[in-house]
């Protein structure tokens, strides 16, 4: 920061005050800060209804859509601390399943309603031989991503859905 006599003080304190307005307006408390207004409601009204119901160290997701046999709707809330101290690892198997190009290609059809069967996916470029379709099925399914439904049909479960869509959004981030 330049000393108050500095010819650079005023353009300083100009540019300092510009960024705390921006940060303001954006809703988000200025940088460094640990007082001051909290987030504005009109904007975070998820984050405003969190905090009122389970304080400062929670996280949630939700949402709504309509699929094909209804609506799906799905709320769930964490405590920060449990999340940040369980066993992180355990986690890697279902993450993994997501770690594959083809297998991001494949829930997305499903998910969708555009192929369900291994018939209609090795129809689609880039999944690979019918081999590699049924295996990549098989990691989907049994990290959770899909269920297998009738006559080799799978599907997306609902309870999957939104959580699926959370972490897909949030690696857009």
């Amino acid at each position: 920061m330049p000393s108050p006599e500095s010819p650079d003080a005023a353009a300083y304190a100009d540019l300092a005050e510009r960024v705390r307005r921006l940060e303001e307006r954006l809703g988000g408390q200025p940088s460094g800060s640990g007082s001051g207004p909290g987030p504005d409601s009109e904007t975070f009204w998820i984050l405003a209804g969190l905090e009122e119901r389970h304080g400062p160290r929670a996280v949630a997701y939700a949402g709504s859509l309509e699929v094909d046999h209804g609506p799906v709707r799905w709320q769930v809330t964490h405590d920060t601390d449990q999340v940040l101290d369980q066993d992180w690892t355990a986690l890697a198997p279902g993450l993994s399943a997501l770690g594959h190009p083809a297998r991001l290609r494949i829930l997305q059809l499903v998910a969708r309603g555009e192929a369900t069967a291994a018939a209609d996916l090795a129809d689609t470029p880039g999944l690979g031989s019918t081999g590699q379709i049924y295996h990549h099925l098989r990691q989907l399914t049994g990290a959770g991503w899909l269920r297998a439904t009738t006559r080799g049909h799978h599907e997306v479960p609902a309870e999957r859905l939104v959580p699926l869509l959370v972490i897909l959004g949030a690696s857009t981030a």
